[in-house]
């Protein structure tokens, strides 16, 4: 039987300021759980489940397409420059393990920041998430379309035609299998989180065989000479690498989003945030060693299917690169699905708040899924897909990832300070000194970028605030709330 609808009217006020709405930990917690009809999530993801979600929402693209441009920027220096992207990561995964086991709701980082930024702050951060999910997502469908050709060359020796495997910047009219990818996601997302996160878990499992496989086969051909020089364009390709880099990580923080639907979240969410930066970090850095030890740096630059490139090469075969197609088709696969998923529930948990439209909200009482939110969230990545090769705003997403990252990191120490008692399932080591270096580490990257990104994302932030006065602020269910909730004693008035 689905629990009965929560009323309007809170028993908890909302943290109040000048300039600034703050929403309390508590309200949050007691808000999550079902939309204004009554329906919620379900608890059906376990630590192995959610540690699968996890490395589906990371391992794809990024390895399997984008290496080739982090080789070309660094060289065979592109090991550092992943280790780099991960270092970041990793302060600021603990960040994300801290809060997530603190506050385990849908809303990610959108959710730590309004509990510890403000509402203003949040909005933006959710803006940002629409960026980081929807263009990765995007991305990440417009390079399953390349490796779905590579997969049939393998296995019939045919191409899709141009014209429906590439948008129009690329020469073609539509990428066919990039929307076909993302629909076919949306399709498992609204049957059901048990029926998506099973799915992930089996591509994910299957995914890390591959790229281990991929590990075995190129390190037969290893040259120490490949690796000379080791860093061709000097530290500053280094970081550039990184910068590129970086985006091969994008998804980790997606694990949160699952907060709601996690069993015992406050003790599986921080542990599967660590093991999967852990993981995934060791593979690509196993995965990039092995490609360039293999064939050498200049091969592998500018090789989209640069993994199948070095296993035909290595073993004078075209079946083992159809083997590596079909890892990636499926590794991407998950990628799409896992993303996708986590971006519904941030909008999910933005329209509770009456940030966004209600129709975000909505669960459907039979699947317990938000299904308007999935199907729309759908569209709006399948179109971009379809139509652009999306390079022009990898940067600007790998910008606005780095800025969120850094909110987070500012959001613990915020949260430590404001609600010291706090259940916290797992804390920070070496706080305060470990957030401010992932606050660092994300300046130095957000530095990489080059000032035109720094252009285009302040603009993206503009649209942004202009979105939130024009519409958000002034349907904040945290304000009604608290005009019908009693004041806490000693709050100022808002």
């Amino acid at each position: 039987m689905s629990p009965a609808p929560r009323s309007p009217r809170k028993t908890m006020s909302p943290s109040r300021g000048p300039g600034a709405r703050v929403k309390s930990p508590e309200l949050l917690l007691a808000e999550s759980g079902t939309d204004l009809e009554g329906h919620g999530l379900r608890r059906t993801m376990g630590l192995f489940q959610l540690v699968c979600f996890g490395v589906g929402a990371i391992v794809g693209t990024g390895i399997f397409v984008g290496l080739s441009d982090s080789v070309a920027e660094a060289g065979p220096a592109v090991v550092v420059s992943f280790v780099l992207a991960a270092t970041t990561c990793v302060f600021t995964a603990f960040s994300f393990a801290e809060l997530g086991g603190a506050v385990p709701v849908s809303g990610s980082s959108y959710s730590f920041a309004y509990v510890t930024l403000g509402e203003r702050v949040a909005f933006l951060v959710g803006w940002c998430l629409l960026l980081e999910y929807g263009v990765s997502v995007s991305a990440v469908a417009v390079g399953w379309s390349q490796y779905v050709n590579e997969l049939l060359d393998s296995l019939v020796g045919l191409h899709l035609p141009a014209a429906l495997s590439a948008g129009p910047g690329d020469g073609g009219v539509i990428n066919l299998p990039a929307v076909v990818v993302v629909m076919m996601a949306a399709t498992l997302l609204v049957r059901g989180i048990r029926e998506s996160a099973g799915a992930t878990a089996a591509m994910a499992v299957l995914k890390i065989g591959i790229l281990v496989a991929f590990c075995a086969i190129a390190f037969t051909a290893f040259e120490d000479g490949h690796l000379s020089p080791f860093t061709p364009h000097g530290m500053a390709g280094v970081t550039a690498g990184a910068s590129v880099a970086f985006f091969s990580y994008i998804g980790f923080d997606a694990i949160t989003t699952a907060g709601e639907e996690v069993k015992n979240p406050r003790r599986n969410i921080p542990v599967a945030i660590l093991i999967c930066i852990g993981l995934v970090t060791l593979l690509y850095c196993a995965v990039a060693l092995g490609a360039i030890g293999a064939l050498g740096a200049d091969p592998v630059s500018g090789r989209p299917a640069a993994l199948s490139l070095v296993v035909d090469q290595v073993t004078g075969s075209s079946v083992g690169g159809g083997i590596i197609a079909f890892g990636a088709v499926v590794a991407i696969a998950s990628v799409v699905l896992a993303v996708m998923y986590g971006q519904t529930r941030i909008l999910m948990s933005m329209s509770r708040d009456g940030l966004i439209p209600r129709i975000f909200e909505r669960v459907s009482p039979r699947t317990h899924t938000p299904v308007a939110n999935t199907w729309i969230v759908a569209v709006l990545f399948a179109l971009p897909a379809a139509f652009s090769s999306l390079d022009v705003v990898v940067n600007l997403t790998t910008i606005g990832t780095l800025a969120v990252m850094a909110v987070v990191n500012i959001a613990v120490i915020a949260l430590r300070r404001g609600h010291p008692a706090l259940p916290r399932s797992f804390r920070v080591p070496l706080y305060p000194l470990s957030p401010v270096v992932g606050v660092g580490f994300c300046a130095y990257l957000m530095y990489g970028t080059g000032w035109t990104t720094w252009a285009q994302f302040a603009l993206f932030l503009a649209v942004g605030a202009l979105i939130y006065s024009c519409y958000g602020r002034g349907r904040s269910r945290l304000v009604s709330s608290a005009a019908t909730a009693p004041a806490a004693p000693g709050s100022p008035e808002a």
